[in-house]
């Protein structure tokens, strides 16, 4: 395990995957630490590995992944949002919903789309206060989560949001539309 440890810290990027890959029955609550703050890795393709750990990984550590909701790094609340979607993890729903509310873009993205994903309906009303989100990007993960869930928008929330010059957006309000 100390090896291990080694080069999930110190190792080239294919050697961490190369480990990840094996890491995917993990239940170890150190070894499970280590795999999860691989998802703040450098790489991209080490955070895709790490995910797909998390994601594959048969065994309970859904509280132990919904406890690290906790952590100060973005990337690391933004990533286990959506491995617990992913793993449907319903019990993830209470602590996702914290999320909404972060300083970080990014984290209040996926925590929408995770809600959106795992079919949080009791989140109505949170999709549609992130429709005035400053943020481009947490108002599609919202308006998509809106979609998913066919809940009805207001022809005046609708008028609201059309104000946005992006081309997305409006394909995507011409789904809620039809």
């Amino acid at each position: 395990m100390e090896n291990i440890s080694k080069v999930l810290k110190f190792g080239n990027s294919k050697e961490k995957i190369k480990i990840l890959e094996t890491l995917d029955n993990e239940n170890n609550p150190k070894m499970l630490k280590k795999i999860i703050s691989k998802l703040d890795d450098d790489d991209l393709e080490v955070r895709g590995e790490a995910f797909s750990s998390l994601l594959l990984n048969k065994n309970k550590i859904s509280n132990f992944l919904i406890n690290n909701l906790n952590t100060t790094n973005k990337n690391i609340k933004s990533f286990l949002s959506l491995v617990l979607a992913n793993r449907n993890e319903i019990s993830a729903i209470p602590e996702i919903i914290k999320l909404v509310n972060d300083e970080h873009s990014i984290v209040r993205s996926c925590a929408l789309g995770a809600l959106g994903h795992l079919k949080a309906i009791e989140a109505k009303e949170i999709f549609f206060e992130a429709l005035l989100d400053s943020n481009i990007e947490v108002k599609k993960s919202a308006l998509q989560a809106i979609i998913d869930l066919k809940i009805q928008l207001s022809g005046k929330k609708i008028n609201g949001i059309l104000k946005e010059k992006d081309p997305e957006i409006k394909k995507m309000l011409s789904l809620i539309r039809k």
